[in-house]
């Protein structure tokens, strides 16, 4: 199967709002990802799969600053031993930063939707710090807040929040489409992906706690847009709606709230 039959939407997502990623990234090949599923000591997920198929060895502008996500640094930390290995997790991102020690791990026990938690953790144990539902929303979020919502001429962010069905994206969705917005990529409920022409929202929970509050992140052409749909969530849902910054500084006494 190709590459870009795997993951088809995440694709044309990142390939759309990423500048210049098609000439950028770099993929390793099957042996390679095959020598990390023997360290996973399970089939890989099928996201993963396309994720080293197409960014294995070079993430282009994706990359983080001190965050290694290539499979020539996590099979180093295992062959050096680094890493102690677990049947649990894979090492899946490799913290430059001493000052942050905390390093990126899948957790296969909460598999989801061909993919699996995104955790962080200490090389050696400890707790689980639960960062996304799947690599597949971690990279999607990642794109659409760094490349759309920090690029648009208004930004703000707050919390959404849901005291009574503990679900945000349940709310969430339905008015999102009736004001023209679209999903780009399948989410669950700790991660809302929203993208329309002229502007994008993007939410975040942590998994496995009650996701009764999100944080969101909105850009969109101007002030105006972004009270808009701010507005149209507060008047046309039950979700609690609290503003905490705009960007550049928005004039006072209109934040959305209930």
């Amino acid at each position: 199967m190709r590459a870009q039959d795997l993951e088809p939407e995440t694709e044309e997502l990142l390939l759309r709002v990423v500048p210049d990623l098609a000439n950028r990234w770099r993929g390793v090949t099957d042996s390679e990802s095959d020598e990390l599923e023997g360290l996973a000591g399970r089939p890989l997920p099928r996201f993963y799969r396309w994720f080293l198929s197409r960014m294995g060895a070079d993430m282009g502008p994706l990359a983080f600053s001190t965050m290694d996500l290539g499979a020539a640094k996590l099979r180093a930390a295992y062959t050096e031993g680094a890493v102690r290995p677990d049947p649990r997790c894979l090492l899946i991102g490799w913290q430059s930063d001493e000052g942050m020690p905390l390093h990126l791990f899948y957790d296969f026990a909460h598999p989801g939707r061909d993919d699996a938690r995104v955790v962080k953790r200490h090389l050696m144990g400890g707790p689980f710090h639960n960062q996304f539902e799947t690599l597949r929303e971690m990279l999607g979020w990642g794109a659409l807040a760094r490349f759309r919502v920090e690029t648009s001429a208004q930004r703000c962010v707050g919390l959404f929040g849901d005291t009574d069905d503990n679900d945000v994206v349940a709310h969430l969705a339905p008015i999102m489409k009736t004001l023209g917005f679209r999903t780009p990529v399948a989410t669950g409920r700790y991660c809302g992906l929203y993208e329309s022409p002229d502007a994008c929202l993007v939410t975040s929970a942590v998994p496995g706690d009650p996701p009764r509050f999100h944080v969101f992140r909105i850009g969109g052409v101007d002030p105006g847009r972004v009270r808009r749909i701010l507005g149209e969530i507060t008047n046309s849902t039950s979700l609690e709606v609290e503003v905490k910054s705009w960007s550049p500084p928005s004039e006072p006494g209109a934040s959305p709230s209930k």
